[in-house]
């Protein structure tokens, strides 16, 4: 299954289908194309990285014990596991993730037959015979999926091993590095004092004082530069930037405890981090309006990012009003925004974007990724900010094979709305033709400084 098109629409995808991939913002772990191992069984692949599906499956009951999460891998039963989730593959029927999952069956895996209980053996057999063949290794399904870049995101502490075995390998794929700092930037992260210890440590600087944290944090993006990265990212709930006339007096009170002023001095980093965007080029991702860890008992259970972050408002005006009087007018800041607040599409991130020189808008992200999703966002967008003012498509997945599904289902996406925007008379097929590869491909290559 996959979201149909006929006439202009069918015509302006056939354009773009076969474009190559440009993933900039993503989560795929670099050890798979470092190592270049076979992925181990079908319900690792397809079931135990994705929360997309044990989200869907938990809130029909099943508990996550059952789905291999917080098992150890030696103590999984992968087979059972797979039936599971392909008993209850009715869930998933008119959600995105049906369309990704038939498309990385057929089209990747090789496999025609429908998903369900009376298949689930069948289907697991051919998935991991599949796996066990060399040819479909990470790096030759990166090669085979014609992915022309790929991006991770990685914590700034991470060593970043794997991608400096990625890059001494003679391996021609392109993976980068993305900085995220998150731990470092907001002192109501779990353990920050420590963090900021050990990014002290990592780096030789002094990190007890707030100069010795910057010097640090240059070092760490340098760092994360020289493997190739071009972005950070950093996940906020709010966007709530603040600038503080005294912000080493508030480090060294966080440092010992005070955590009075953690929130502000969260704000007051994220500028910290634009202003040194200006400095060394990084592309800088925020990405907003998601709750995370509602469910108490699952994050205690099971740690974060278990499928329980939930979509809230915010308030982007307001909140980036002091970073951007502060560096918003800099053409050398590219500041990306992505949201789970749809209903600032049109009223603020629109307008915002057609005016401030350093602002682009993401792309649909996480809830929002679908086609009804993506045709809601052109819609609410595109009128106010243009298409210049977008940053492309990026397919934001921990599930690699999922890759190919998601670039195809957005240009399908495009196709269908380019269409739509010729029979308003608002311009022509060539123009269509011209902006679907825009959209595709070049945007993202160009607004992550990629090309």
């Amino acid at each position: 299954m996959s979201l149909k098109l006929s006439g202009k629409a069918a015509q302006i995808y056939d354009g773009i289908k076969g474009a190559p991939i440009v993933s900039p913002h993503g989560h795929c772990d670099p050890a798979w194309f470092a190592e270049n191992t076979a992925f181990s069984d079908p319900a690792d692949l397809l079931v135990i990285p994705d929360h997309y599906v044990f989200r869907m499956l938990y809130s029909q009951g099943v508990p996550l014990e059952q789905l291999g999460i917080g098992i150890p891998p030696e103590d999984r039963d992968p087979r059972a596991i797979f039936r599971l989730f392909a008993a209850h593959w009715h869930l998933f029927l008119g959600t995105p993730s049906q369309l990704w999952i038939e498309h990385e069956l057929r089209e990747t895996l090789g496999c025609d037959l429908t998903l369900g209980p009376d298949t689930a053996d069948t289907i697991y057999d051919h998935i991991a015979t599949w796996l066990a063949d060399d040819s479909n290794r990470p790096r030759a399904l990166f090669d085979r999926f014609g992915i022309e870049v790929l991006a991770t995101t990685d914590a700034a502490l991470d060593p970043l091993t794997h991608h400096t075995a990625i890059g001494d390998s003679d391996w021609t794929g392109h993976v980068i590095p993305t900085f995220r700092p998150d731990a470092l930037l907001n002192p109501s992260s779990p353990g920050w004092a420590r963090e900021v210890a050990a990014l002290g440590r990592m780096t030789g600087h002094n990190t007890s004082t707030y100069d010795g944290f910057l010097a640090a944090l240059r070092e760490r993006r340098a760092a994360f530069k020289a493997l190739g990265a071009t972005a950070t990212d950093h996940a906020i709930e709010q966007p709530q930037t603040v600038w503080l006339d005294q912000p080493g007096d508030t480090f060294t009170a966080l440092l010992s405890g005070d955590m009075r002023d953690a929130d502000a001095f969260h704000g007051h980093m994220l500028i910290e981090m634009a202003q040194m965007s200006l400095d060394d080029g990084l592309v800088m991702q925020l990405h907003a309006g998601s709750r995370r860890n509602t469910n108490r008992a699952l994050f205690d259970r099971f740690g974060a990012d278990k499928g329980a972050d939930i979509p809230v408002s915010v308030d982007w005006v307001r909140g980036l009003e002091p970073l951007l009087n502060r560096v918003g007018n800099d053409p050398r800041l590219t500041l990306i925004l992505f949201t789970l607040d749809e209903t600032t599409y049109a009223r603020e991130l629109a307008p915002m974007a057609g005016h401030w020189p350093c602002l682009r808008i993401g792309p649909p992200w996480w809830f929002h990724d679908s086609a009804a999703g993506i045709a809601r966002y052109l819609d609410q967008v595109v009128e106010t900010a243009g298409y210049h003012n977008l940053a492309g498509f990026n397919d934001d997945t921990r599930a690699f094979l999922s890759i190919p599904a998601r670039h195809d289902l957005w240009r399908r996406a495009v196709a269908l709305h380019l269409s739509t925007q010729i029979d308003r008379g608002y311009f022509s097929t060539t123009t269509a033709d011209q902006i679907a590869q825009l959209l595709a491909t070049d945007l993202a290559r160009k607004t992550y400084r990629l090309e």
